[in-house]
């Protein structure tokens, strides 16, 4: 029997295989057992699901367990995305929330996010303490139920709405009047996720011209992995190209908790770009701060930061640490390279649609395409690209590979390393402040390399030389 194993963002497993009914019980017993041990089981649990299949069932079957284990619990209606529990969680101060989700990844996939009380990822040392519970469980009947019906009579469920005050909240934070005022057209692609009728909704209600693809629920996702980036935005890149009214394409993936975006070309926009836009955007609207990013993430931020005089916190990869800093008020945004954003007076988690919402927003007021945007941008800062790449390792790589990056080297690609920084992995810093990232994977025999330079050209070496460093 496999062991459950919380990654960055929640236990996750094929349906059938590790992902059971049965373990989906444990871990539902073993976060009751957590929530009890740190005294907030009495506040309850928020139970939700995206539009995986059979996230209904294993929603209701989590109600059931924690009835039977005396922990109240809310039970959202129907699915809903990650920011919106998230929302919700905070707003009704529960103890904690067990969302049912494997976010961007292929439909044969669910998974299990739980949240503590402050509403962000849960950190490590909150996993561990659940992650050993499970396994101390498994293959054992170490739980009781209560049928859904008795547990609803006794108080201990109920069912809730969390989509009108979660929308609330966004009117709150983004120009719905200004978005309005620009006649413009937009594309949104929930990519038949939890997103549906968030994004659009919004856009209509501000009087926008919107079309909406990809609407429907569809447990496969129409056979492509729900993940907001380039290779899995066709339809969307498609429709914008094709209809030159359109001026902008937004997308959220399986929970809404990521963003994709593309320019009126059909140009498809990374997230370390639209990181950057952002921040300089909140700045110029009045927001006064920081920004925070993971180390994975481009320091395109941090020169927007001191273009205004502020700095960037780094962190691990997981959105977890930067949600701390918007927890506490301490950042004005903060964001990963794979399109994980929120900000101050948010949730501290992923937000897609706020992010969809804030670039509608920052392309109606500037009156500019996204790479008009850019181009400006570049002239006030100067230029960065970025890149990553997934390694796949032999097993003779997969055992040097600890030892070349136990001992990195002092020069690559012609520059001299200036600082080797281990927040998570192996950061190499040039001294010109080029940088490339070596992010071993625990689960599978892969290796992340991620790269920054000044030009594609410069970056194209930098990549050509960390690759061979790993493979030679």
């Amino acid at each position: 029997m496999q062991p459950i194993k919380f990654g960055t963002s929640g236990w996750r497993g094929v349906l059938a295989e590790d992902f059971t009914l049965e373990n989906v019980r444990v871990v539902t017993q073993a976060i009751a057992d957590h929530l009890k041990s740190v005294g907030e089981a009495e506040k309850g649990v928020l139970i939700g699901h995206d539009s995986r299949f059979f996230g209904e069932r294993f929603a209701r079957e989590t109600a059931r367990i924690l009835a039977g284990a005396g922990v109240p619990s809310l039970l959202c209606q129907d699915d809903a995305p990650t920011p919106v529990i998230a929302f919700e969680l905070l707003r009704r101060g529960c103890g904690g929330a067990i969302n049912f989700t494997a976010s961007h990844n292929p439909h044969e996939y669910n998974g299990i996010k739980f949240s503590p009380s402050w509403g962000g990822p849960a950190l490590p040392e909150t996993t561990a303490d659940i992650e050993q519970r499970a396994n101390a469980m498994l293959g054992e009947v170490c739980y009781r139920d209560m049928p859904l019906d008795q547990a609803v009579r006794s108080g201990l469920v109920a069912e809730i709405d969390p989509k009108p005050d979660y929308l609330d909240a966004i009117r709150s934070k983004v120009d719905l009047d200004a978005i309005g005022r620009s006649g413009m057209t937009v594309i949104v692609d929930p990519m038949f996720g939890a997103g549906r009728d968030y994004v659009d909704a919004l856009l209509v209600e501000a009087g926008l011209m919107v079309q909406t693809i990809n609407s429907q629920r569809d447990p496969y996702f129409g056979g492509v992995s729900p993940d907001p980036s380039e290779a899995h935005l066709g339809d969307l890149i498609a429709q914008v190209k094709g209809n030159p009214q359109v001026t902008l394409g937004l997308a959220t993936d399986g929970d809404a908790d990521r963003y994709g975006i593309v320019d009126a070309d059909g140009t498809f926009i990374e997230p370390n770009y639209i990181l950057a836009l952002l921040y300089d955007y909140l700045l110029k609207r009045g927001e006064k701060g920081d920004a925070a990013r993971s180390v994975a993430t481009s320091h395109f931020l941090d020169a927007v930061a001191a273009h205004h005089g502020y700095a960037v916190r780094e962190t691990p990869v997981g959105f977890k640490y930067i949600g701390e800093f918007i927890r506490d008020g301490e950042i004005v945004i903060g964001g990963e390279e794979s399109a994980g954003l929120s900000m101050r007076g948010h949730v501290p988690d992923k937000d897609g649609v706020l992010a969809c919402l804030l670039v509608a927003e920052m392309v109606a007021v500037e009156g500019k395409s996204i790479r008009e945007l850019l181009a400006n941008l570049y002239e006030r800062v100067g230029e960065y690209h970025t890149a990553r790449q997934n390694l796949h390792l032999s097993r003779q790589l997969e055992e040097a590979v600890g030892g070349k990056l136990a001992s990195p080297p002092e020069k690559l690609a012609g520059k001299r390393v200036d600082r080797v920084i281990t927040t998570d992995g192996v950061k190499l810093l040039f001294e010109d402040w080029t940088w490339i990232l070596f992010r071993k994977s625990g689960t599978e025999p892969v290796v992340r390399v991620y790269a920054e330079a000044r030009s594609e050209r410069e970056l194209k070496t930098l990549m050509d030389a960390a690759v061979a460093f790993i493979e030679g």
